[in-house]
């Protein structure tokens, strides 16, 4: 179980992350309201909040509270919450063709999702020590173990077992525009595919009445007949309304159902996934960011759990709803898919689509619309196209050096990332501020995620001797520095994965005090609690031979949104931003930071 941390770990860890951000008197100030919050209503809370806890021992915490978070913004999903992660090529180029990939594709995530509900899925374990644990013969003996004792098996070879309580809602599922708060839904009898193409919608079986998959060849004659289907892009696309405010889109949505579009919308939201069919191939990485990200608004579904886009040039990605889960789930998913399309393709460049009349199989879904609906995606419409104007998306590769270089030298690959996103935010607005980094709590039942909070006082330090007075430090004292900053740096990590970071607890806290109506700490109401959730840097990484890139928008209008991966031997890092912030000049000191520090490591200045 995800555990509550005590109250004053969390308050000290809590003044660790304000100190780097604040002048002394704004610490103070800070730390006195912090003090007063822990020994009088803060304390009354967590005592009310670990009660809570001891009384719902089938989930976590967090579980709650972080779904209504998610659930009961307004805000549109796409660009705000909605990330994607694209897939690396087909490594036979051949494959890559538009039509065999989303074939190929939408075979394996069915496969995955047959073999998820059947129970044969293979669990999702870290394995910190994979030589003894990853192994047939480790296997083989933890299956024979009853599930009550098999965690502790696994955890002697430290191996640990990851909650899986979020993967059914990869399938059949989609976030309903409510008023005030979101609904999810899931109908897992539903056995059709939903097909976006050129803003039109497109449903057709891709499992029988007795619950098996359709031929691969009659999957692919339906997917080249919507291919090949000249009906014009519709005048007032329907995409559009889910990239709206939740509120508009929940009134506009009972105005759609009240005008005899139920059925139609009951396929759309039933659905086993929607795969988005764009037509036009891919020109460059950034390219490939917009697309994945966000799209033209009209040719994708952003309620859905998931999108699989496919391009015309066979690139692939997928752009995922937030609230019903996290990175992690939609990662196994994508790896397997990748696995299964790549070394098991359900079909080849040369296969024949079967002769089944797909005029009568496939279904194109029709909306009734009336003049206040139009109005509504016009409005929709201009809105996503003026967010998405102001969206800038850039994107570096750093070749001097990686994951190999680091660990050589002893230092943390995530920490030396870290490290130069502080310094380049130092060298080019001259200050420290709020970042955040996701760390997940998969190891424990229900949980979701935990911060790590980057900027550090070892951070500050470290970056200011490298801005600002690099010619008074000899490498010897630099290198240092580093070494410190990436040790403050695992141990955060290491807290974090262990459900011992501060910002969930306090949310949990907070939200506690919101439900049973008790008026807002005054520790809630500082301005530096305010500044410190306002994450300006806000990062996120992963690493997989599926994914290709991964990004997301900024969190706040002022914010990067800031995706990286530290291979063997390169650093690629994209950053999404609004016109308030300059992404490219960032990432240009982003790159300097780098070079600074792998000279420093290499042991030259």
């Amino acid at each position: 179980r995800l555990p509550v941390p005590k109250l004053e770990d969390t308050i000290r860890r809590y003044l660790n992350a304000q100190k780097p951000l604040l002048n002394d008197d704004q610490f103070r100030k800070t730390e006195e309201l912090a003090h007063h919050f822990q020994k009088g209503i803060g304390r009354e809370l967590h005592e009310q909040l670990v009660a809570q806890d001891n009384q719902n021992k089938h989930t976590s915490y967090i579980t709650g509270p972080w779904f209504d978070m998610y659930l009961k913004a307004r805000e549109p999903v796409v660009l705000n919450f909605n990330a994607f992660m694209s897939f690396n090529p087909d490594p036979k180029s051949e494959y890559n063709d538009q039509l065999i990939r989303a074939t190929n594709m939408t075979v394996s995530a069915v496969r995955f999702m047959k073999t998820f509900r059947a129970g044969y899925l293979e669990p999702e374990v870290f394995h910190l020590n994979p030589e003894k644990s990853d192994t047939q013969i480790f296997k083989k003996i933890i299956r024979f173990v009853p599930s009550s004792l098999s965690w502790f098996g696994a955890y002697m070879v430290n191996a640990y077992p990851l909650d899986m309580s979020q993967y059914f809602r990869l399938f059949n599922s989609t976030r309903l525009p409510k008023l005030n708060r979101d609904e999810l839904y899931t109908d897992e009898k539903a056995k059709h595919l939903l097909v976006l193409r050129n803003g039109n919608f497109y449903v057709f079986d891709v499992i029988d009445r007795d619950g098996n998959m359709l031929k691969p060849s009659e999957i692919q004659a339906h997917l080249k007949y919507i291919l090949s289907d000249n009906s014009p892009a519709p005048a007032f696309p329907l995409g559009y309304l889910s990239s709206e405010n939740r509120d508009t889109w929940a009134l506009l949505r009972k105005n759609l159902l009240d005008n005899g579009n139920e059925e139609a919308l009951q396929k759309v939201d039933s659905a086993v996934f929607c795969l988005s069919l764009d037509d036009f191939p891919i020109k460059d990485f950034v390219h490939l960011s917009h697309t994945m990200l966000h799209g033209d608004g009209a040719n994708r579904w952003y309620d859905k759990s998931f999108n699989l886009i496919i391009t015309k040039d066979g690139t692939a990605g997928i752009n995922f709803e937030h609230s019903w889960g996290d990175g992690v789930a939609v990662l196994r998913f994508q790896n397997e898919v990748f696995k299964d399309s790549t070394k098991a393709p359900a079909i080849s460049p040369q296969s024949q689509p079967a002769s089944v009349d797909s005029s009568r199989a496939v279904q194109k879904l029709d909306f009734k619309l009336n003049d206040a609906l139009k109005a509504g995606i016009t409005k929709a419409k201009q809105k996503f196209d003026a967010s998405v104007e102001a969206l800038s998306v850039n994107m570096i590769q750093f070749h001097e050096g990686g994951k190999d270089l680091l660990k050589q030298k002893k230092v943390s690959p995530d920490a030396v990332a870290q490290l130069a996103f502080q310094m380049a935010f130092l060298r080019q607005y001259n200050q420290t501020v709020a970042t955040y980094e996701s760390c997940s709590t998969a190891a424990f039942k229900h949980g979701r995620t935990e911060t790590i909070r980057p900027a550090s006082m070892h951070t500050k330090k470290c970056s200011e001797a490298f801005v600002r007075e690099l010619s008074k430090h000899s490498t010897e004292e630099l290198q240092k520095l580093i070494v410190e900053c990436s040790k403050y740096h695992g141990r955060l990590t290491k807290e974090a994965a262990m459900g011992q970071g501060f910002d969930r607890h306090l949310f949990g806290l907070r939200y506690l005090a919101l439900s049973k109506d008790i008026a807002l700490p005054d520790f809630y109401q500082d301005q530096a609690y305010a500044r410190l959730n306002h994450n300006i840097i806000s990062t996120s990484t992963l690493l997989s031979p599926a994914v290709q890139l991964g990004g997301f928008g900024p969190v706040v209008s002022d914010g990067f949104g800031v995706g990286y991966q530290v291979h063997n031997d390169w650093i690629g890092c994209n950053v999404s931003s609004y016109p308030t912030r300059n992404g490219k000049e960032f990432l240009q000191c982003i790159y300097k930071s780098l070079e600074d520090i792998f000279n420093v490591l290499k042991g030259k200045k």
